[in-house]
């Protein structure tokens, strides 16, 4: 009986032993930090199409867990891997296995900002815009051709650049193709509010051309508060049916962005982006033309200037003129201050040697 008493106690307390070691191990499994020890809080990606091991792989190899045994177990437990959820995580210092499960399973998704500004070709846009999600730039590209295809909205392969509105868009790292270009086309729709829309109709132009002339006003002028002027310009002269004869348009013409200065054999190029020899504006844009230069053109200057050179003292501003003689005259004074600036920059460049 002493003996029966005595096993029975072993037992007991080795069971004891046993379960409070399980419950310890189990309470560290949830609740210790095991995520980003004494690390900083960090993004943790999800690529589309990531297997469970790929997963755990990569928060091992990124040093993200710190003993990958209890968060597998956790997460085996928890279905994790049954609910892979492509994306962009962000894991905390210090979380626990649980915590940072629940953040992975639970669809947290932090949003990526997009940016894109100064594009010069649709070409150019599809590296910016899928830089930083899980979109490659060949299916934007094939989803792209898809809406220029389908849209009702007057979109074409010359035109669509005027659709993306440049700014800083958040959207999620798993965003698939179709719904990317979707939110573009929806972020274009609201920017066009009733009130831009009536100002487009005010001075004859749809949204797609005040963008294309944007893009023009854009590539003539830096300066902000001469953009009405240039817009107002050019409006007069699509009124009057001259032709724009905007210089930037032969470059994106020669598709040479190196040229400094337009010559006469530019002008002879044959391309409906040659405003010297097509009246009317261009079939798309020469460039992604920012807010303030599409509400320049909304909110065009109101004169009657047909002609504008740049100014003789080199501010990036321009002198506008009513009539060729007072353009011509401008022009002459502007080849003066030139050529005095250049045989400066010669004598310069002949003291140094």
């Amino acid at each position: 009986m002493a003996e029966f008493k005595k096993v029975k106690m072993i037992v007991f307390l080795v069971g004891s032993t046993l379960l409070i070691t399980f419950v310890f191990y189990f309470y560290q499994i949830l609740y210790t930090p095991n995520i980003l020890v004494d690390t900083s809080d960090r993004l943790f990606v999800i690529k589309s199409g990531s297997t469970y091991r790929q997963v755990l792989s990569d928060l091992h190899e990124q040093r993200f867990v710190n003993d990958m045994v209890s968060f597998g177990f956790l997460a085996r437990l928890k279905n994790f891997d049954r609910k892979i959820q492509p994306g962009r995580y962000l894991l905390r210092r210090d979380m626990t296995n649980l915590q940072a499960i629940d953040a992975l399973m639970g669809g947290r998704r932090e949003a990526v900002s997009i940016t894109f500004t100064n594009v010069r070709l649709l070409s150019d846009l599809a590296d910016r815009i899928t830089k930083d999600i899980g979109v490659t730039e060949k299916e934007f590209q094939e989803s792209l051709d898809d809406f220029i295809r389908t849209n009702d909205q007057g979109f074409t392969r010359e035109n669509v650049l005027c659709m993306f509105i440049p700014n800083t868009y958040e959207v999620y790292f798993n965003v698939v193709p179709q719904e990317l270009v979707a939110r573009m086309n929806n972020e274009y729709k609201r920017f066009w509010t009733a009130d831009r829309k009536a100002k487009a109709e005010a001075i004859g132009l749809s949204s797609i051309e005040v963008s294309i002339l944007a893009s023009i006003v854009q590539a003539e002028t830096i300066k902000g508060d001469e953009a009405p002027i240039v817009a107002g310009l050019y409006l007069n002269r699509l009124k009057k049916k001259i032709p724009l004869q905007a210089d930037p348009t032969l470059v994106y013409a020669a598709g040479d962005f190196t040229i400094k200065r337009v010559l006469d054999k530019h002008k002879e190029i044959d391309s409906p982006y040659n405003t010297y020899k097509n009246a009317g504006l261009p079939p798309g844009p020469i460039n992604m033309p920012s807010i303030a230069n599409i509400d320049a053109v909304l909110n065009a200057a109101q004169h009657d200037f047909l002609y504008m050179c740049a100014r003789e003292d080199f501010s990036g501003y321009h002198n506008f003129a009513r009539t060729l003689r007072e353009h011509n005259q401008n022009a002459a004074r502007y080849q003066r201050a030139l050529t005095i600036e250049q045989r400066k920059g010669a004598a310069l460049r002949a003291r140094k040697k």
